[in-house]
């Protein structure tokens, strides 16, 4: 069958033949990528690797947030959900808390996963966070449990004493099954010391990426986009984290995030807006594109609207996100709503979108087809 697309941008045939082919991207693919805008030509090459990979299928889970705490030493410039000790609205959960959360979401909505981020506190004690898990499954021995970023982790290595291969097992005794994404913001060193300099570097956040991996534990990876990072650092993120799947085969999905404006002081240099439309479109387009070993680009809804997570299935995703139950970290979701989306209507904005949903965990077992 010979397939066709029809490019404002000419450049842009050439990508398309080495995709046809074959042959891999490289940074000056990406770069070109980037730079063309002929957004409609980027977004058809997505969406070409996108159904071959996929087909109609569109992902989806069903989970709760779980942030044991928000009271954190890293204050990044840019986060929202950060506290300090003496905040009015800084919290630890108890125990009984957690396990009430869990049971209330797999009771009430019929979630099937918990993700747990939070905060890194060094008021609480060294094994809390191992503890927060137990709790997890002590409330839902089912449920699939994806749990604390390479920041965090890193951050539990410093205060148990412990290295990190022995916190990530005795993290998946605890009934880990997965670890997420973030942290990863952008790799490039100049950038990351001004948005985030007390956070783990670059070079950490992929080596206990690395040793998950080897230890069986799947995971996700991210980027944030629309600050102050230049092109050339996007595209040098996504080609890392292809060195590292090349390696491992360990992640399962990519996640990008767009920067979000509301911190105060971080807009003195991280400015005042969000990523365009046109951006983000193309970074879920490129990311697809040159992260040819990672299985899955994901959106994640709060961060980046319903409709653009429509929008994005034809641009090179294929994972609409979740229903995102009790999301607390991102304070003035772009989608313009805070509650959580059920799994009705999850399906049916991804079947208005022309696509086939189907629920399934971070591991992309499937529990049905919807």
């Amino acid at each position: 069958m010979v397939i066709s697309i029809r490019f404002f941008d000419r450049t842009l045939e050439q990508i398309f033949e080495k995709i046809k082919t074959g042959t891999r991207l490289d940074f000056e693919d990406g770069m070109k990528l980037f730079q063309s805008r002929d957004l409609a030509g980027v977004g058809s090459l997505g969406h070409f690797v996108r159904e071959n990979l996929h087909g109609k299928t569109a992902y989806f889970s069903n989970y709760l947030n779980l942030n044991p705490t928000n009271i954190c030493v890293n204050r990044c410039s840019f986060c929202c959900f950060f506290r300090t000790p003496e905040a009015s609205d800084a919290y630890v959960l108890s125990r009984d808390e957690i396990r009430e959360r869990v049971r209330n979401a797999v009771e009430e909505r019929g979630v099937r996963e918990v993700h747990i981020v939070g905060g890194l506190n060094d008021a609480v004690s060294s094994g809390y966070y191992f503890d927060v898990i137990s709790w997890v499954k002590e409330a839902a021995p089912s449920v699939f449990v994806k749990a604390y970023t390479a920041v965090e982790i890193d951050y539990f290595t410093k205060k148990t004493g412990m290295d990190t291969e022995e916190v990530l097992r005795e993290l998946k005794t605890r009934g880990l099954d997965a670890i997420p994404g973030g942290g990863a913001e952008i790799f490039a060193e100049d950038v990351r010391r001004k948005i985030c300099p007390r956070k783990a570097s670059a070079a950490r956040w992929l080596e206990v990426h690395k040793i998950a991996h080897q230890l069986g534990i799947a995971s996700n990876a991210t980027m944030l986009y629309g600050h102050i990072e230049r092109v050339e650092d996007r595209v040098d993120h996504l080609l890392r984290l292809r060195v590292l799947q090349d390696e491992t085969s360990g992640f399962n999905a990519f996640i990008p995030l767009p920067y979000r404006s509301g911190k105060g002081a971080a807009e003195d240099f991280l400015g005042d807006s969000c990523p365009d439309g046109i951006t983000d479109m193309k970074v879920c387009s490129v990311a697809r594109l040159l992260l040819d070993n990672i299985p899955h680009i994901r959106v994640h809804w709060p961060a980046v609207g319903l409709r653009f997570a429509q929008v994005a299935l034809s641009f090179g995703a294929d994972d609409f996100g979740g229903t995102a139950v009790h999301e607390k970290v991102l304070r003035r979701p772009r989608s313009g709503r805070s509650d959580p989306v059920s799994c009705e209507e999850m399906v049916r904005l991804i079947r208005e979108s022309g696509f086939n949903p189907l629920e399934v965990t971070s591991a992309y077992v499937p529990f049905c087809s919807a």
